[in-house]
């Protein structure tokens, strides 16, 4: 009999062919992946079913609802007229201006939390200028993950890397900007690549396809818009803030919309994108699947033997990070690569810091599907990509954070 890690290893590698072929929709693929863990005893099926209720698919519920609210009442639009007017006709300044923005918020906001919060209004300041969502979301997805690796609050990787740190009575945490030494160049690097190479990449679409636009003959609730801002603003602060969690804070903006007649019931259901909650409900299975396993282990174990030169084990770190991470959650692969990063520094006798900074930075910058951060995962639906745009667009971005991570992260953290 295959032993469970080869068996969930197995199911991975069926899963990344469907969800390139396209053979079935993308939900159906997703689906079929707890389905397998379950019939193959890898995972108790309560268990495999059960990252519905997982705190970020609660935030995707709850943020897409009030990306509706921000429709409906107009503010969305209000905001992109504005944005239109600040970018004129250049796509290139639009294009300038909502990666900059986005990347800085998603610096000191979270950047699920400012890419779920900034959905609706991008696709707004799109339909304003005449403009296909598609141009414009995979950009502002990237930018968002490239924009959380300049604080240690801007996505999760860098506060569980920090987490083993501290559990280590002899290492020192990072300092809150400390990620932005490496951080900065690949956010510069992200705008710098989408603006003159990426959007030549970027599927075409017809603005009229989009499903988040506002139709014509539906008549706005503007009267209900300021609402729709104060709710919008209590979110931003609460998840800025930490007052309260993300996904409380999420779901009782969403009820809030309600209430106040922002939304309907149905209105709200029908805001909700919901590709994006089975396409990640369904792999959280796979994620964890990979962990109990030991395939996570078996993987990392190949990692120890590779080599006892650091140059070449921290190459290997960060390709197996963003790699796993572009099919799993990247908040498990920092919490299982951090460990073995200081473990393995410790064997070749020098500083953790490199091996487990790549880690941190690995596991954001992945830009090869739509599951591979949860930026990716929330502008999935709204833009209606295909599994496939993400690599085409995202294969050479790729690449290119891996060259400069390799160069920078020696300079600042040396072996």
């Amino acid at each position: 009999m295959i032993s469970p890690e080869y068996t969930a290893l197995f199911i991975l590698a069926v899963a990344i062919y469907l969800f390139f072929t396209e053979k079935f929709p993308l939900p159906v693929t997703a689906m079929l992946v707890p389905i397998a863990l379950s019939l193959t005893g890898i995972l108790e099926p309560a268990v495999a079913f059960s990252n519905f209720g997982d705190r970020w698919v609660v935030v995707f519920m709850g943020m897409f609802i009030i990306s509706g609210a921000m429709f409906k009442t107009g503010f969305a639009s209000v905001i992109g007229d504005i944005t239109v007017k600040m970018a004129g006709k250049s796509r290139l300044k639009l294009m300038l201006l909502v990666m900059g923005v986005l990347g800085i918020m998603s610096a000191l906001l979270s950047n699920t939390g400012a890419t779920a919060v900034f959905v609706p209004v991008v696709v707004a300041v799109c339909l304003s200028s005449g403009t296909s969502p598609k141009a414009m979301l995979m950009p502002m997805a990237f930018a968002s993950s490239l924009g959380g690796t300049l604080t240690v609050i801007g996505t999760p990787p860098n506060g569980i890397v920090n987490s083993v740190l501290n559990d280590s009575a002899q290492y020192m945490e990072f300092g809150f900007f400390e990620f932005a030494k490496v951080g900065i160049f690949l956010f510069i690097l992200g705008i710098a690549y989408m603006v003159l190479i990426g959007y030549k990449l970027l599927p075409k679409g017809e603005i009229e396809n989009i499903d988040d636009k506002p139709k014509k003959e539906e008549k706005l609730r503007t009267d209900k818009m300021w609402v729709a801002v104060l709710i919008f603003l209590f979110v931003i602060i609460s998840m800025a803030t930490g007052v309260v969690d993300f996904q409380v804070a999420a779901m009782l903006g969403a009820m809030f919309t309600i209430i106040t007649g922002c939304l309907t019931m149905e209105e709200a259901f029908n805001s909700i994108s919901w590709t994006t909650v089975f396409l990640f409900a369904g792999m959280l299975s796979m994620s964890e699947a990979i962990q109990v396993t030991g395939a996570a282990d078996l993987i990392a174990s190949g990692l120890v033997n590779v080599s006892d030169t650091p140059y070449i084990v921290l190459m290997v770190f960060f390709i197996t990070t963003s790699l796993l991470t572009n099919f799993m959650s990247n908040t498990a692969t920092a919490a299982v690569f951090a460990p073995i990063g200081i473990t393995v520094a410790e064997s070749l006798q020098v500083s953790p810091y490199p091996f487990v900074m790549a880690i941190a930075i690995g596991a954001s910058c992945c830009f090869l599907t739509p599951i591979a951060t949860p930026p990716n995962t929330i502008v999935l639906g709204p833009a209606g990509y295909s599994f496939k745009d993400y690599f085409v667009a995202g294969w050479p971005l790729q690449l290119l954070t891996f060259i400069i991570s390799m160069i920078i992260i020696p300079i600042f953290f040396p072996f």
